[in-house]
């Protein structure tokens, strides 16, 4: 199952040859992510943790374009769960055409005023409601 957020191309994210630039994908696919994370009840980044969640690794495979107005859909799904990193696999569609496929992976970390990040175990809970707001 995967959860599915619903968008639409706006204008400044579009090149001179009218398609939507590369770089907005890997936004598209953390809009998704953050969207999930709201239907599971939870955000993200809130104001004065000392938490946070620094991707480790994005990739996006581009399969066709997509164009100011263009309505399209991101699926996400939790695909890949360690003890302290969460990967998540991205599917954009427009209609029935897959537009691109992506993956993020990202741990879960203590940071601090000051000091190094500091890589911690996965809140217990958090995984369980990603996965049941996908459902």
């Amino acid at each position: 199952m995967a959860f599915v957020y619903r968008r639409r191309v706006q204008f400044a994210e579009t090149d001179l040859a009218g398609l939507v630039h590369f770089t907005c994908f890997f936004r598209y696919m953390e809009e998704a992510e953050h969207a999930l994370w709201r239907a599971a009840g939870m955000s993200i980044a809130r104001a004065g943790e000392i938490t946070g969640w620094p991707r480790l690794a994005a990739n996006c495979d581009f399969k066709a374009p997509l164009r100011f107005e263009d309505e399209f859909e991101v699926a996400v799904r939790v695909a890949n769960v360690r003890a302290r990193t969460i990967q998540y696999e991205f599917t954009l569609t427009k209609a029935e055409t897959v537009v691109a496929v992506g993956t993020i992976t990202t741990a879960y970390v203590s940071r601090p005023p000051e000091g190094p990040l500091k890589a911690l175990d996965l809140p217990g809970d958090v995984v369980a409601r990603l996965r049941a707001a996908a459902e």
